[in-house]
């Protein structure tokens, strides 16, 4: 295969991959919310949103992905191709499936939806940061934080911290779901970045050393995960190995 017809494939691969994220992002929202056992952060945040208000779950995704987006404009972010789909498209899934998805009564499928929206997240992740077309809005909020000199660490458990309460004082829903989720995400994310990655440089320097790497300050190409999305921004530093979750 010519240079060419490669780095077609490549671009090919690439939006195939962050499309498909964004979908399986989708689902794994659906799978998870319609579990009852207990949504990850920003989803308690978007639940409780749209028990309180009114619309759907999926457009206080969107809106508040777009909100999120404003705060970037200080903080000096670079969305790309990623970060714009994502703010649009994750919302658009979520409710789709929301819609699709039988609501079940015994807890054995309850618990399948639960484990199932778990490692769809996990794999969504793998796809849509291994595509490397930009992080999305919230991984970007807290990455940019980040780069100002605080760790990413503390700067990711504030925000989540604080967008669960406010779900939770809303109504939405808070459960062993949620703590489930934040333990297991990083793993698997870890695990399906290695295999889906295009950036096999990037793979190498992760985790050629047989372990991930600690993390560091966003890259070019650097995110976060835990909300549906984060990876490359532009903003010149190191790519930071991803900690949990998605947005």
């Amino acid at each position: 295969m010519t240079h060419r017809k490669r780095a077609m494939a490549l671009v090919v691969r690439r939006l195939v991959q962050l499309y498909a994220g964004l979908a399986l992002y989708g689902l794994g929202i659906a799978l998870q919310i319609t579990s009852g056992l207990g949504n990850d952060p920003w989803d308690v945040l978007h639940q409780g949103l749209a028990l309180r208000f009114g619309l759907s779950i999926g457009a206080w995704i969107i809106i508040m992905g777009a909100l999120v987006m404003v705060l970037w404009i200080p903080l000096r972010q670079r969305p790309g191709l990623g970060t714009i789909s994502n703010v649009v498209l994750v919302g658009v899934f979520a409710d789709l499936f929301l819609h699709l998805l039988p609501v079940p009564d015994e807890t054995a499928v309850r618990w399948g939806y639960l484990i199932g929206a778990i490692v769809v997240g996990g794999f969504a992740t793998g796809c849509y940061i291994g595509a490397n077309h930009g992080p999305g809005p919230r991984d970007g909020l807290m990455t940019g934080l980040a780069a100002r000199g605080h760790s990413i660490r503390v700067v990711r458990t504030a925000i989540e911290l604080g967008v669960l309460a406010v779900g939770w004082l809303l109504g939405g829903t808070v459960g062993v779901g949620t703590a489930l989720y934040a333990v297991a995400i990083g793993p698997l994310a870890h695990v399906f970045l290695r295999l889906l990655h295009t950036d096999p440089a990037e793979v190498e320097r992760l985790y050629g050393s047989g372990r991930a790497a600690e993390p560091a300050l966003p890259a070019g190409a650097g995110g976060v995960l835990g909300d549906p999305a984060g990876n490359g921004t532009g903003t010149g530093a190191r790519r930071p190995v991803p900690d949990v979750e998605p947005a």
